[in-house]
């Protein structure tokens, strides 16, 4: 079992009350915040001793029945269980993700003339972007390949809070999203390292990464702030790259026969032509970053 399983437990059973459960609350304030680990063992059917060996991460594994009923009781949603099972699982070598991007999927982003979109890993970095992200979210073009992170650019980054009209929901998903494969990706050393770096140099980073909120978000909207078009809401779709398990593409579009569809292709026909070179892709030989595992 990966450690961190214990931190996950203890914030997910703070959010549930005796009330939330059946149980009776005989009208005393409690010491502690939601549900205590006897009523939890209880309603999972597992030893109170067993149960506090799981919030100490001291068990050697966990079997699904127990993992399930733990699901059940705390209320997890799809992202949360299959967290939670990803903290179950035994820590083994995993092949060390690629971060070249195929030409067939470059070709496929530089043809999205009317549609943002670009690829991203399981550390939130981007590995290859089209003319219109580029132009309107950021040239990542110009950054240098180490800072073309999500992560890193939401919370170090200042232009990003203008960029999304809901910076903050922006950040929680994105955080979200890096906790989530920070557990199967356990020995992932550069990870580890954001997540020292953002803790070090960001409050509101350590506040999120502390609510150990997992979010693995498919699909949704996202209000975009652009100086020449103003805000303009746009759909959002994530894809996970075949052949690749740690690559997915995210493209943004408009409603149909919207203002802000209007808007979109307005901003293309716009965009210079030299952003359109350098926003295609990001060059192989940067996207080939040392890894230190």
């Amino acid at each position: 079992m990966r450690s961190g399983m214990g931190d996950f437990l203890r914030s997910r059973r703070a959010r549930i009350g005796p009330e939330d459960v059946g149980l009776p609350t005989y009208g005393g304030r409690r010491r502690v915040p939601g549900l205590r680990r006897e009523e939890i063992a209880q309603l999972a059917g597992v030893s109170v001793d067993y149960y506090v060996r799981l919030e100490q991460d001291r068990t050697g594994g966990v079997s699904d029945e127990v993992l399930d009923a733990l699901a059940r009781v705390l209320r997890l949603d799809e992202d949360e269980r299959s967290y939670l099972f990803s903290l179950a699982e035994p820590v083994r070598r995993v092949r060390r993700p690629r971060r070249t991007v195929s030409p067939h999927l470059r070709h496929l982003l530089a043809g999205m003339h009317g549609n943002p979109a670009y690829v991203i890993d399981h550390r939130t970095d981007v590995l290859a972007w089209n003319r219109l992200a580029a132009v309107l979210l950021l040239d990542f073009g110009e950054l240098p390949a180490e800072r073309r992170n999500w992560v890193w650019l939401l919370f170090r980054d200042e232009r990003t809070r203008r960029v999304f009209g809901d910076w903050r929901l922006k950040a929680r998903e994105t955080v979200g999203h890096l906790r989530m494969h920070a557990a199967r990706h356990p020995g992932d050393a550069r990870l580890t390292a954001l997540v020292g770096e953002m803790s070090v140099a960001s409050e509101e980073f350590r506040t999120m990464w502390a609510d150990h909120n997992v979010r693995d978000r498919t699909r949704g909207t996202k209000d975009v702030v652009h100086p020449l078009i103003g805000a303009v809401r746009l759909h959002y779709q994530t894809f996970q790259v075949g052949g690749e398990a740690d690559q997915w593409l995210v493209a943004y579009s408009a409603e149909p026969g919207s203002e802000a569809e209007r808007s979109l292709r307005t901003l293309a026909s716009w965009a210079l032509p030299d952003a359109a070179e350098r926003g295609a892709v990001a060059p192989a030989e940067e996207s080939e970053r040392p890894d230190p595992r």
